[in-house]
């Protein structure tokens, strides 16, 4: 059966439909999930950088406090009038051991060269300190964050005066710092409730993130803009997906020095795969149901139109008392009543042309037979009368006798050919042979000519050319091709080649000649009875009969090429036995 049918297109659209509107709800269910994730996780950043300062603001607030008391003990005051930096060393070890509460101390005088430095790691040296520390006492603010050799410093700076404040006689400086490490690291992850990382340039000094996202995020660093991403930017991880914000921390000079702030997006959305498969399954059974009652609600409608298809079908293949059934008065009722008559009007038609056709093919071959029957009668008569008279000499006898000869065996070729015509394949009588015999055959009774004598023929067989064929109509065929060749090529340099070749189970068989080509008013009706073109004694049956021997054999005839320069005609033809020669072979044992 071709094509779609009605129903099935009525479920397929149905399941497009439904399918399409599934996944419209699952495109705007999400997209909408993930806009108010998103507005829920910006306002959670948010809330964490507030939270954020909140509590680094009460830290800085004890910080500061715990280095002012520092810097007024009179025992620092007393130490620093001594401007010795040997015993200012010593003397803060055990003053920093004993007040606590930092990890960095370093003592200054009044013309900010280091004294002291205490609780610093090796590999933070007494230069380092003074390097940074006229930056640090050039600026109003009291508190500063310092990096120095991967270590991350929040330092408090205050004033050592002499005597009361207000006098502002300053003996020196003290710097309190506490280091940013692992554990303040995660107790700013906990009060935030999100991943924190700190970026000092292209380092990040400390986070809460896993090694591998530490090194994405180096590499996401670089192409954020100055100050960290935007406010609620996303960016990549690995395999997930974050929301950042960033706070900016003043640093004397060098690069920037960030506190990334970033919420998990994956995290927050990995309940819209549950989500989605939800609605997969409620959009599947919509679709399933919506297809069983498209289903029955399209077989009430589309059985009318098989039936009408049904009879379509068979109008097509020939049958005219197909019933058809009508029932109510819909449509398709109406469309299919309307087909009836119109069915039961080509009927009568059909066979009124039919009729007329009949009887003009009877009227054409009646005037075709009785012209060329009665041109032959009227030379047979002539030349009879010529016979009688007394006074003709042996010569003119004869050549009186092979008119009458010629006009008898016209008459005989057009009867053949029209017997030719109207027998069926079982008249067929194919034995074993090989077609070359049979076109040699033909080339003889063509050469048996006078005046066909000097053309020349080249046969070439390629293969087997072997098998069941009626060979005295399969000779028959051949030699009205190579007649027609020979009387349309010039005798003097007339070729005709006939190649022989096996093509699997068939044989093709071309015959070209170097004639000046078929007329051009006969191309399309070359092997209709009774079409002739340029020939005076032609009946128009040759190739008629050429082409009727050939498709009884199971093969066909055509035209491959024809021009100025010449005409080709192919011939296929299966090598092997056919059901209907088969037929034959038994019948004729």
């Amino acid at each position: 059966m071709g094509g779609i049918r009605l129903r099935t297109k009525f479920l397929l659209s149905m399941v497009v439909v439904s399918a399409a509107l599934t996944f419209t709800t699952l495109l705007v269910v999400r997209r909408t999930v993930q806009q108010e994730v998103r507005v829920g996780i910006q306002r959670d950043l948010d809330n964490s950088v507030s939270a954020f300062h909140d509590f680094q603001k009460q830290r800085e607030v004890t910080l500061e406090r715990s280095a002012a008391l520092l810097a007024d003990l009179p025992n620092v005051r007393a130490l620093m009038t001594t401007h010795d930096p040997a015993t200012i060393q010593d003397a803060s070890r055990d003053l920093w051991q004993r007040v606590g509460g930092g990890d960095l101390l370093l003592l200054a005088d009044s013309s900010g060269k280091v004294m002291a430095l205490q609780g610093a790691p090796p590999e933070i040296t007494v230069r380092q300190g003074q390097e940074v520390l006229p930056a640090l006492i050039s600026r109003e603010e009291t508190r500063h964050w310092w990096y120095v050799e991967g270590h991350l410093y929040e330092v408090f700076l205050q004033d050592i005066y002499f005597g009361p404040v207000s006098g502002h006689q300053i003996l020196g400086y003290l710097l309190l710092g506490y280091e940013i490490d692992d554990q303040v690291a995660r107790d700013l992850s906990r009060v935030s409730a999100s991943e924190i990382a700190f970026r000092y340039g292209d380092t990040i000094v400390r986070s809460t993130l896993k090694p591998t996202q530490e090194s994405e995020l180096l590499h996401v660093a670089p192409r954020m803009p100055e100050g960290g991403p935007p406010q609620g930017d996303q960016i990549r991880l690995g395999e997930e997906r974050f929301l950042a914000t960033s706070v900016d921390l003043p640093t004397p000079g060098g690069p920037t020095l960030n506190l990334w702030v970033l919420k998990s997006f994956d995290q927050a959305t990995a309940f819209l795969s549950s989500l989605n498969e939800l609605l997969l399954a409620l959009g599947l059974t919509a679709v399933l149901a919506g297809s069983l009652l498209v289903f029955l609600i399209s077989h009430t409608f589309t059985r009318p139109l098989e039936n009408l298809v049904a009879g379509v079908r068979a109008l097509e293949l020939g049958d005219y008392a197909y019933p058809l059934q009508v029932h109510g008065s819909d449509e398709v009722a109406e469309v299919t009543g309307t087909f009836d008559r119109m069915r039961k009007n080509l009927q009568k038609t059909q066979r009124e042309l039919l009729d007329a056709e009949r009887l003009a093919t009877i009227g054409r071959m009646a005037s075709s037979i009785s012209h060329d029957l009665r041109h032959s009668l009227a030379a047979v008569m002539a030349n009879a009368e010529f016979l009688c008279e007394s006074n003709l000499t042996p010569g003119q006898r004869e050549d009186l006798y092979a008119e009458i000869r010629i006009a008898v065996n016209q008459m005989t070729e057009l009867i053949e050919s029209l017997l030719e015509f109207s027998r069926t394949r079982e008249s067929l009588r194919p034995t074993y042979g090989d077609v070359r015999s049979a076109v040699d055959r033909a080339v003889q009774g063509v050469k048996a000519h006078p005046e066909f004598q000097r053309i020349r023929f080249r046969i070439t067989c390629e293969g087997s050319s072997e098998g069941w064929f009626d060979f005295r109509k399969l000779e028959r065929a051949l030699l009205n091709l190579l007649l027609n060749a020979c009387e349309v090529v010039t005798p003097e340099s007339g070729k005709i080649d006939i190649e022989l070749k096996r093509k699997g189970e068939s044989l093709e068989i071309r015959i070209e000649d170097n004639g000046p080509g078929i007329a051009e008013a006969v191309r399309d009706r070359l092997f209709e009875p009774f079409v002739s073109h340029g020939k005076e004694n032609g009946t128009g049956m040759g190739l008629t009969v050429v082409q009727k021997i050939l498709q009884d054999h199971g093969g066909d005839v055509t035209v491959d090429r024809t021009s100025a320069l010449g005409t080709t005609f192919r011939l296929n033809i299966p090598l092997n036995p056919s059901a209907e020669s088969a037929l034959a072979v038994r019948h004729a044992n």
